[in-house]
């Protein structure tokens, strides 16, 4: 089977507290451990009722401790909000508690987009230097990805020769094809892969149907079209409110396409939708993701996937050898 791993934002649906977003967060990586997926990764998010992965250092560390094989990290660290020795001190305490488990995946956020580039310099400086103060360094420290959503952070990984995770999904992604040639054309060997290695994110539902698939996902599309006023500063609807809001023609017509261009569906829709999009892309792993907010959805739709896409080989050989 193609590999797999999940990233997750610990959603927060409405009339939820915080406290059991998280919960579900821990539990779907304990199902993810237990299923065989390779890692799963949480991402950070700032000053938006619906998100609870704020500090992605505390809820890895949680999610680390409750579960035993999984690769568990952060999709991605912003750096252009942060100190980067504070940033390898976090990750440092991680690897040394839990060794050869931990990924530091980092992007730009906001910020200039010319900074990136001096972000990761200052990062990795504190991260390999032995006598820097940014400690501890662990005899098996976290390796460090990049994630993205552009051709330009592609570039970045490729010429850094790190690890890099695409960010297709995104609603109204962009061309990820083209991203992911960039990234394997113009990679360079770099300190963890002699050769490149991708990882394509993908926003995956999988329901009962194609129909029960989309009423399930329609809450995430809600903040993304502003459906009935509501957006980002809002908690995730429910399913049931998200179908009575007032849709217009439009936000439906909108809806579509953007679904159309992920994972969300019965279980043959997912399968051949992942299928297709790693064999157009050439990605080496597949990393899945949702904004659903039921631990129920989160855990039945992960079983139906794994079940789906039991007998789905790679598209094509390896090329980084084993993911780490």
């Amino acid at each position: 089977m193609i590999p797999l791993s999940l990233l997750d934002l610990a959603p927060v649906g409405d009339g939820q507290p915080p406290e059991q977003a998280l919960a579900t967060t821990v539990d779907l990586a304990r199902r993810a451990d237990r299923l065989g997926f390779v890692r799963f990764w949480v991402a950070e998010h700032h000053g938006m009722p619906g998100i609870a992965s704020s500090a992605p250092e505390v809820l890895i560390a949680a999610v680390a401790a409750e579960t035993r094989t999984l690769r568990v990290g952060s999709g991605a660290v912003l750096l252009s909000g942060r100190q980067p020795r504070a940033v390898a001190e976090a990750f440092g305490v991680l690897g040394a508690l839990f060794p050869g488990r931990i990924d530091l995946g980092v992007g730009r956020g906001g910020g200039a987009a010319g900074s990136l580039d001096a972000q990761l310099d200052q990062l990795g400086a504190h991260l390999t230097d032995p006598c820097g103060t940014a400690l501890p360094h662990a005899a098996d420290p976290a390796e460090t990805w990049l994630v993205g959503s552009s051709t330009a952070s592609a570039l970045v990984a490729a010429e850094r020769g790190l690890p890099y995770a695409f960010a297709h999904h995104f609603f109204s992604p962009t061309d990820a094809v083209r991203a992911l040639d960039l990234y394997r054309s113009r990679f360079r060997p770099g300190p963890t892969r002699a050769v490149p290695y991708a990882v394509l994110t993908v926003h995956t539902v999988c329901g009962e149907d194609d129909a029960h698939a989309r009423r399930l996902a329609a809450p995430a599309l809600v903040p993304a079209l502003g459906v009935g006023g509501l957006g980002p500063r809002n908690p995730f609807p429910t399913p049931e409110t998200a179908a009575s809001l007032p849709w217009t023609t439009e936000q439906l017509e909108d809806a579509g396409r953007l679904l159309g261009e992920q994972a969300v569906g019965s279980p043959a829709t997912v399968r051949r939708r992942l299928r297709d999009l790693a064999e157009s892309t050439g990605a080496d792993e597949l990393m899945l993701t949702s904004n659903l907010t039921s631990r129920e959805h989160k855990l039945d739709g992960l079983d139906r996937i794994v079940t789906a896409l039991a007998d789905v080989e790679r598209p094509k050989p390896a090329t980084a050898g084993l993911p780490r």
